[in-house]
């Protein structure tokens, strides 16, 4: 059985793909997984590589959905992305990572996209 916060999840990656689409992005996969973590979608934007890590709220009761993407995750995103770029023969390609956080709880939602956020000292 699905459970609802992974029908937010996926309804929110959704989303996420048809705005990117729509400013022209191309989108290369989606829920790209190792075992180590997944990327939600991985896009094309000009000539750069862009992990997008797709967060959603149905309520303010926590914070703001890019809140939620902590330096862990972005660790994370790091190796999956490092994995993927191997794969795809794409290592000297510019690559960066964004963030889509989606509010659920706003008519209609509210759709907030943070490009090339920082990555923390620790991973450099």
């Amino acid at each position: 059985m699905i459970d609802a916060r992974r029908l937010l999840g996926d309804s929110a990656e959704a989303l996420a793909a048809r705005y990117l689409e729509k400013n022209g992005y191309r989108v290369l996969a989606r829920q790209f997984k190792k075992t180590f973590g997944e990327i939600d979608l991985i896009c094309q934007d000009g000539d750069e590589v862009v992990f997008i890590e797709v967060k959603s709220r149905s309520s303010s009761e926590y914070g703001y959905p890019e809140q939620a993407v902590t330096p862990v995750k972005i660790g994370h995103i790091l190796k999956v992305g490092e994995s993927y770029l191997n794969k795809h023969h794409l290592q000297d390609s510019p690559w960066r990572i964004d963030v889509v956080a989606i509010e659920y709880h706003t008519e209609p939602p509210t759709i907030t996209h943070i490009q090339a956020i920082d990555i923390p000292e620790q991973y450099w």
